[in-house]
């Protein structure tokens, strides 16, 4: 693990630490303030007693579900499409415009090469610091599996995807597959970043990220789950990639809209 990786745990250490309370009240003040939080769906910011938990706050009421396929989370679309091929035949996706990545290198063990010959739908979402940080599920589905990938903590931001090649397969990422309706495999890939040196999974708690330099996958038997139902957290922002099998989403949204959990962003085809 690099200094990305170290970074992250020493924020994390601090983001933790519980400050005297009026300390605290005027360090999450200042927090709100400077990312232009919108409190209103959450407890009043002097009732969280560290910065961590400003960050992982939860919805004081839950959202309405749309219909069709609802956006995981909070955040902004920063590319979606349809994967296209370089000369080697690999299947690739833009993380920003004019920048690729390779889907196989980011699903690694999560997918057979055959489960991606006809191509894939993807989006990935954007969840900045002012965001919450609450992931769920965008329909009901079966977890087959989730597979952990080492590796670095670069910054996700547009600014990094646009400098750093092959961003997203070059981070810690945990990768969930998916069977949708028993149609098609929807994996969802929960990217790590900078200062977010944590990554939490109600469904599997053994998932322990920023702690390994290995890569591992836990299959699960009869994991259903149902829109809407949390997953899991990050800790402050980071990305989640969403990847189908080609021709069963529809995305309803484009690049740079924002994006709310609940909301739908695809319909089913």
């Amino acid at each position: 693990m690099g200094l990305s990786n170290s970074a992250s745990k020493v924020f994390g250490v601090i983001a933790k630490y519980k400050f005297p309370k009026i300390i605290q009240k005027n360090i999450n003040k200042a927090y709100v303030n400077a990312f232009h939080i919108d409190m209103s769906e959450f407890k009043p910011l002097e009732e969280y007693e560290s910065l961590n938990a400003l960050f992982t706050r939860s919805l004081l009421n839950e959202r309405e579900l749309e219909e069709a396929f609802i956006s995981p989370s909070d955040g902004k679309i920063l590319e979606l499409g349809s994967s296209f091929q370089n000369d080697f035949k690999e299947n690739l996706a833009f993380s920003i415009k004019g920048s690729s990545y390779s889907i196989e290198e980011l699903l690694k063990n999560s997918a057979k090469k055959e489960e991606l010959e006809n191509g894939i739908d993807y989006a990935n979402i954007y969840l900045s610091p002012k965001d919450y940080h609450h992931y769920h599920a965008p329909c009901d589905m079966q977890i087959l599996s989730a597979t952990y990938v080492s590796g670095a903590l670069f910054s996700v931001s547009e600014t990094k995807l646009a400098k750093i090649i092959n961003l997203y397969t070059r981070n810690e990422r945990v990768i969930l597959k998916c069977l949708i309706e028993g149609k098609f495999i929807l994996w969802m890939v929960f990217v790590g970043a900078l200062n977010v040196g944590k990554m939490h999974f109600t469904f599997d708690t053994s998932i322990q990220t920023n702690a390994a330099n290995f890569d591992f996958t836990h299959t699960y038997e009869d994991l259903f789950v149902k829109k809407g139902q949390r997953l899991g957290n990050f800790e402050l922002g980071s990305t989640i990639v969403l990847i189908a099998q080609k021709g069963h989403l529809k995305w309803s949204k484009n690049t740079y809209e924002p994006v709310w959990f609940a909301k739908k962003i695809a319909d089913f085809v």
